[in-house]
């Protein structure tokens, strides 16, 4: 029976960015407030990390990523942004999967947020909402 992996989770919150997103010509003449949350799933290979920021995924470099993508233009579907943040995070060899999650915060009275959340794995296009 093969042992089972351990993992190190490096996340990212609900960061909270003004977004144009969106299919609606309101939604592009006003950014929306959009919460943003990434999980990264490394898995322990035993190597030592020595104190070097460069022995492990920087969750100060996946918050720049998210931000270049998100603040870069208009973007029409939370599912394209959510997509764009996963290829990203899967840049480093060293993630094997992670979940992406995007909120938007202000579309229904009744709903304190909608969007879509991803699961993707490293070399493959899987799907799990």
């Amino acid at each position: 029976m093969p042992s089972p992996v351990s993992y190190r989770r490096v996340f990212i919150h609900n960061l909270l960015l003004d977004v144009f997103i969106g299919i609606y010509d309101f939604e592009k003449e006003k950014s929306q407030a959009v919460q943003i949350s990434m999980d990264v799933f490394v898995p322990e290979t035993g190597a030592k990390l020595d104190e070097n920021i460069d022995n492990v995924v920087c969750y100060e470099k996946l918050v720049k990523g998210i931000k270049e993508i998100a603040l870069k233009g208009h973007i029409n579907l939370v599912e394209t942004l959510a997509e764009e943040i996963a290829q990203m995070g899967l840049k480093d060899p060293r993630a094997s999967h992670l979940t992406v999650k995007i909120e938007k915060l202000d579309i229904f009275q009744e709903a304190q947020s909608v969007g879509i959340e991803i699961t993707r794995y490293q070399g493959t296009s899987e799907k799990t909402v």
